[in-house]
């Protein structure tokens, strides 16, 4: 059993090591040894000593009966953006390759007191900023499934390795989309949860050292199995005694079989054009569903697909200038002043999104909460939106364009339907379904209203069966 262990879900991990049929040390090994065989370049940092020491630990803490928290022994690799106390911190840039964190963030923090071993870091795009998980310290990461295809950005070396059975979860980080992309590039299922109940200071960027984090931004888990992302959301929204904080979150769990559910479907937009395949998968899920007894409804969308996008691009840009140097910002603010009233170009947008007002930015947070409240009453008649998770499977490895049934679109349309929560804060996971004749998986979105996330999670693991 040993020596396939490694190949299992995190919670079978957990289960031997609580029925000691296997320590926490050699349940290291055998990831550390799959690490050493892997060609895909996932795991990027390491630090043995360290993790054995922690492995150990739990081991005699089991020998003592004691238990530290849900995820005691278990071995886990970390995105390479979040800090790491005494492990090498780089979030993908050169100027950080030597940077050793003293304090863990927020959410690693959380993990290590809920027992985890931290046995890596994971690869990633020079600070979270690409589609593609490529960098010049580390190189590229392979998708398992097909070398010559991305694994997607920014979490894609933590959705290849949860992949390819190197680390049996990982912690990786959305903004937009960031996590979503790479799981369903992947075949891995992938939470971001709502929006604020997993800490993200700590995560670069911002830059090392910084208190606050982007109102945007959101740490969350991937795994290969929902079991799995429901543990890891327990130990996330669980507080590390350093926190010093009164409060404590107890999200609800779920009441509903997938018979009682009322689920909306939302398969195709103009804004946002999806393949064929991705469109017999939603078909495949709708019946599956449907046949399950659920209540399946089609819609055109709770919200307008293209001014949703806009208000996300535009909050998007303002929350990346916090970290801008004073030269790049007074060079941008220059630009933008150069602007004709009528250029409506791409580059236009992004120097007026980077440089506006802070009234503009008020008026447009306005919108956002307006945005809120109208998905809010669509959850009052639905409970939970089934979309496209990406417009396609698996774009080629360093593409910088999207084709849809041989039409181009706008490359970062990959993340278009990722994005429609991401400035919203809504619970989404990203649910494998099933994989193309070249072997590339396709998976689908669900989205939830406000600290649903375990309902989410309980009705991916109930319907598993029926969409695989």
């Amino acid at each position: 059993m040993t020596t396939d262990l490694s190949r299992q879900p995190a919670h079978v991990q957990l289960r031997a090591l609580d029925r000691h049929e296997i320590s926490s040390r050699e349940l290291l090994d055998l990831h550390l040894d799959r690490i050493d065989a892997s060609p895909i370049n996932a795991v990027v940092t390491r630090d043995d000593e360290a993790a054995q020491k922690a492995a150990r630990a739990a081991d005699e803490r089991r020998a003592r009966g004691e238990n530290t928290g849900v995820l005691d022994g278990l071995p886990l690799t970390i995105k390479d953006s979040f800090e790491t106390a005494g492990l090498r911190t780089t979030s993908g840039s050169e100027d950080l390759k030597l940077h050793v964190p003293e304090r863990d963030a927020d959410a690693v923090a959380r993990l290590r007191h809920q027992g985890a071993v931290i046995m890596g870091k994971t690869n990633l795009p020079t600070y979270c900023q690409d589609l593609h998980t490529n960098n010049t310290l580390f190189g590229p990461t392979l998708n398992p499934h097909d070398p010559t295809r991305t694994v997607g950005g920014s979490s894609g070396g933590p959705a290849a390795a949860v992949a390819a059975h190197l680390t049996p979860a990982d912690l990786g980080s959305d903004l937009a989309g960031s996590l979503r992309l790479p799981a369903h590039y992947c075949g891995v299922y992938g939470l971001r949860p709502t929006h604020g109940i997993v800490p993200a200071r700590g995560h670069i960027p911002r830059p090392p050292g910084w208190l606050t984090t982007s109102d945007m931004v959101t740490p969350g888990p991937l795994a290969r199995h929902p079991r799995d992302l429901d543990l890891m959301l327990t130990a996330l929204t669980t507080q590390a005694p350093t926190e010093n904080s009164p409060w404590r979150l107890d999200l609800p769990t779920p009441s509903k079989r997938v018979e009682q559910v009322r689920i909306a479907m939302w398969p195709e937009d103009p804004s946002c054009p999806v393949d064929s395949k991705t469109t017999q998968v939603l078909t495949l899920v709708k019946e599956a569903f449907s046949g399950a007894g659920a209540v399946v409804s089609h819609t055109a969308g709770p919200v307008s697909f293209g001014d949703s996008t806009r208000l996300f691009e535009q909050l998007l840009h303002a929350t990346a200038t916090a970290t801008a140097d004073d030269q790049a910002a007074t060079e941008e603010l220059a630009a933008a002043q150069e602007l004709q009233d009528g250029d409506t170009s791409p580059r236009a947008a992004f120097l007026r999104h980077r440089t506006q007002t802070h009234r503009t930015w008020l008026r447009a947070n306005e919108e956002r909460a307006t945005l809120r409240r109208t998905w809010q009453r669509f959850f009052t008649e639905y409970d939970v939106l089934i979309t496209p998770a990406a417009p396609t499977s698996a774009i080629p490895a360093d593409s910088r364009s999207l084709a849809i049934d041989g039409h181009q679109r706008n490359f970062f349309d990959q993340t278009g339907w990722a994005n429609l929560t991401s400035h919203i804060g809504l619970p989404s996971l990203v649910v494998p379904v099933a994989t193309t004749e070249d072997g590339l998986p396709i998976a689908v979105q669900i989205i939830g209203p406000p600290n649903a996330d375990r309902f989410l999670l309980a009705l991916a693991e109930e319907c598993a069966p029926l969409l695989r």
